[in-house]
């Protein structure tokens, strides 16, 4: 049940129509998936779940304030530093990868940030399930479903070593120029 409300859902969500306020994303634990009309790779297959996250994460040591409507919002408004989603994406379609601040956070900088939230606009849909605990949910989804753009937990996926290995690559590079503005 929880895989199909997730690969084949009633409904995707936009983030024009997430970003509304009252937001139709719940202010509650969850589950989300991606899925995207055009894939930000050729070899990715657009029109399917692609990455899922949950809200909040566990943490052995204190509670997380995050839950499915900030997370949502954040991966189609923020930044990669704040968004392992934003950053897949912006290293898939080639945006530059910056130091940012004090050096040690790493963003597309304000171009590259807008130019990928535009991208996500066009883009990206959002589904999720409301789940109490979904870190117990995590770990079966990326293990059962075909998710590319997910890392964690997820190195049986053929995807795995060539996204691993673009993101390496671009914080690499973000090291050797300067820091950003």
């Amino acid at each position: 049940m929880v895989h199909a409300t997730l690969t084949a859902p009633d409904r995707l969500w936009s983030a024009q129509e997430a970003l509304l306020r009252p937001s139709p994303v719940p202010a509650a634990a969850g589950v989300y998936g991606w899925h995207f009309e055009q894939a930000p790779s050729a070899d990715l297959d657009a029109g399917r779940l692609l990455y899922v996250g949950i809200a909040p994460r566990y943490m052995a040591n204190r509670t997380s304030t995050q839950n499915l409507r900030k997370r949502v919002r954040y991966h189609y408004r923020g930044n990669a530093a704040g968004s392992t989603l934003r950053l897949t994406l912006g290293c898939l379609l080639g945006i530059e990868l910056r130091r940012v601040g004090s050096g040690t956070r790493m963003t597309f900088g304000k171009a590259g940030e807008a130019a990928l939230s535009q991208w996500m606009a066009e883009n990206a849909r959002v589904c999720w399930i409301e789940h109490d605990e979904p870190w117990t949910l995590e770990s079966e989804l990326i293990s059962q479903l075909d998710l590319p753009l997910n890392l964690d937990k997820n190195r049986h996926n053929p995807f795995h070593s060539r996204l691993k290995s673009l993101r390496s690559q671009a914080r690499e590079r973000a090291r050797e120029l300067a820091v950003s503005a």
